[in-house]
This record gives structure tokens, sequence and C-alpha cells, in this order.
């Protein structure tokens, strides 16, 4: 379903999680679920994989994981601030230790001279730490090749926070 490469950095996300106890949580939006969906593609995600939330629009993003709609009139939904938000709501409404927040323009269209096809802002929370934010531009790919980066960004970012 998903590429070798993505599969792989699942199953190690899962096995390191596993090992340390920690339940997971991703907030996704331009990747919609395809996050959650790589995880639990894997069997054994049940013993780590505590929810997605897939909050495609400001709406849902504030009703799911409670990003202030001010919060996003005044960043933009593609913004640090939004994903660090993001990832924190989704620890605030699960039962994960670690979350992660993904918010980009996937493409072709939506893309800005300031905010271009590609961009994508990651935030991890994990609780007691302070949020990790990453920022991307996956330029000159088309709409699943910037999703798939994503989805490879996220994986890894929640690698490292298991780790840590």
């Amino acid at each position: 379903m998903f590429p070798i490469e993505i599969e792989t950095l699942a199953r190690l996300l899962i096995d390191e999680a596993r090992e340390k106890k920690l339940r997971l949580a991703a907030v996704e939006s331009c990747t919609g679920g395809l996050v959650a969906g790589s995880i639990c593609a894997i069997s054994g995600a049940s013993d780590v994989f505590e929810r997605g939330f897939v909050t495609y629009t400001n709406r849902a993003k504030s009703e799911m994981v409670g990003v202030p709609g001010d919060l996003i009139a005044d960043n933009g939904a593609v913004s640090e601030p939004v994903a660090r938000m993001m990832a924190e709501g989704g620890l605030a409404n699960s039962n994960a230790h670690v979350a992660v927040a993904i918010t980009g323009i996937a493409g072709p269209g939506g893309g800005t001279p300031m905010k271009p096809v590609g961009t994508v802002h990651f935030a991890v929370a994990r609780a007691t730490r302070s949020v990790v934010h990453r920022h991307e531009h996956f330029e000159g790919l088309p709409r699943e090749g910037v999703q798939l980066a994503a989805i490879r960004t996220a994986l890894e970012m929640l690698r490292e926070a298991v780790a840590s």
C-alpha cells in the first residue's frame, strides 16, 4: 500500500514505541490521514497507535484539536504556530504520549509566493517536553510526492520523539 521506505519507518516506529510503552496520535491536514494509515497498515499498530485526527479544514482544526480561529486568521493554517497548536491539541484530546501534526500545501494549487506548493509545517508534542517544529519545502513534487515526503518526515519526527 505504501512505499517500502515508509513501511519500514512505520514498523520501526511501532517497535520503538512499544518498547517504551508509548501511545501515538497524528493530527493531519494536507496528508488527510495518510500518516495514521501508514502506521495502521502495519500489524501490531494497535499496541501503540491511539488515534488520528483529520483536520483538513480550519473549522476542523478548531473543533477537533482546539486551534483558535484567531491563530489561524493571524498566521494562516499553514504556519508554525498552527502546527504547534495542532500537536498540543492532539495530546490534549487523546490518551497519546506523543502527537505529530502536519499542515501544508500539497498542490497542485493553493500556493502563494510566501507559501508555495510543497510548504509543510510539522510539530511533535510530548507531555513535559517542548514542542518540536520543522518546516520543509518539498519543491517540484506532484501532490502525491509532497504527501509521501510529509509522511516520511512525520514518521521520522515521531521516531526522534520516541527515542528522546
